[in-house]
Parts: C-alpha cells; sequence; structure tokens
C-alpha cells in the first residue's frame, strides 16, 4: 500500500465546495483518504491579479503507483472543468502530489516531492499541520523545518 500527500487548490466558483467534490471524486478514484489538513486562505501566489486561493492537503493509502495517481488527478481536474491555460492561471480546482511514499521521482512527466514545496508557506502549513516530523527525501529535513526556513511571507489563514 502506498501513501500519497496531495494539495488541493481552488479559486474559482464556490471554492469550498469545488474541494469537497474533489475529495469525494479522490476517494473513489485514488483511495482511502487517511487525514485531511484544515482549509487555509492565501492570496494568489505568482500571478496575483486573482481571487484568494483556499488549500487542502490530504493523506491517501492508494494501491496506485504514482504515474498512474498523475493520470487519474489530471482525469478528474478535466472532469470538474479545469481549463489548463497560462501557468499560475485561476483554476476551479489544482491537484498536486506532493509526496508519494518517500520515493524521488524525476520524469517529464511527473517530479515528486513536488518541486516547490520548501518555497510556499500555503503547502507547508497543512503539510505541517498533519506530518511535521515528515522529512523531505530531497531536503532531508522535516516539513516543520522546512516551515520554519520558509521565506514566502504570504498570509495564510485557516478557515
Amino acid at each position: 500500500m502506498n501513501k500519497v500527500y496531495l494539495l488541493l487548490g481552488s479559486n474559482m466558483g464556490n471554492s469550498i465546495e469545488q474541494l469537497t467534490i474533489a475529495r469525494k471524486r479522490i476517494a473513489a478514484q485514488i483511495g482511502a483518504i487517511q487525514r485531511t489538513s484544515g482549509i487555509y486562505q492565501t492570496a494568489a501566489w505568482g500571478f496575483t491579479a486573482q481571487p484568494d486561493f483556499v488549500n487542502q492537503v490530504l493523506i491517501c493509502q492508494t494501491n496506485l503507483p504514482a504515474p498512474e495517481i498523475m493520470r487519474v488527478i489530471l482525469t478528474i481536474e478535466a472532469a470538474m472543468g479545469r481549463k489548463r491555460s497560462v501557468k499560475n492561471a485561476p483554476r476551479i480546482i489544482d491537484i498536486d502530489i506532493l509526496y508519494f511514499n518517500k520515493h524521488i521521482i524525476d520524469t517529464d512527466e511527473l517530479k515528486v516531492p513536488h518541486p516547490a514545496i520548501a518555497a510556499r508557506r500555503f503547502v507547508l502549513i497543512p503539510l505541517n499541520e498533519l506530518s511535521p516530523a515528515f522529512v523531505h527525501p530531497v531536503h532531508k529535513v522535516s516539513n516543520h523545518a522546512l516551515l520554519l526556513a520558509c521565506t514566502d511571507t504570504l498570509d495564510v489563514k485557516k478557515i
């Protein structure tokens, strides 16, 4: 059985509802959700002229390998109406693989751990809520240590 950490994000429509729909589809198509973080609101990162995001981290148990999880994620996002345009554009749903077990995957299609974990408080705060002691397999420090060292200044509020 594999343990996968997923980050959900939305800033279009009823974002809380979009996270709920995504969780249901993930549970049905990827595997049982073991734990969920709180939901956090953050100003948009990158392209800032857009509505705030809501984000949540999930820990799931799955029999699927990481590339198959990525394929399912893309299917879920498309079914929920996500249209990919420019990088960091507003989106109805965004689902990222943060960690897959303690594996390091570096292919053209998939990079795990997610390469931006250490730079983004909106990822690290809910991740730290669930697994502060989990050691990042590349940086070799805990999620908690990554959060303490993070230089991102965006305000992340639990809602």
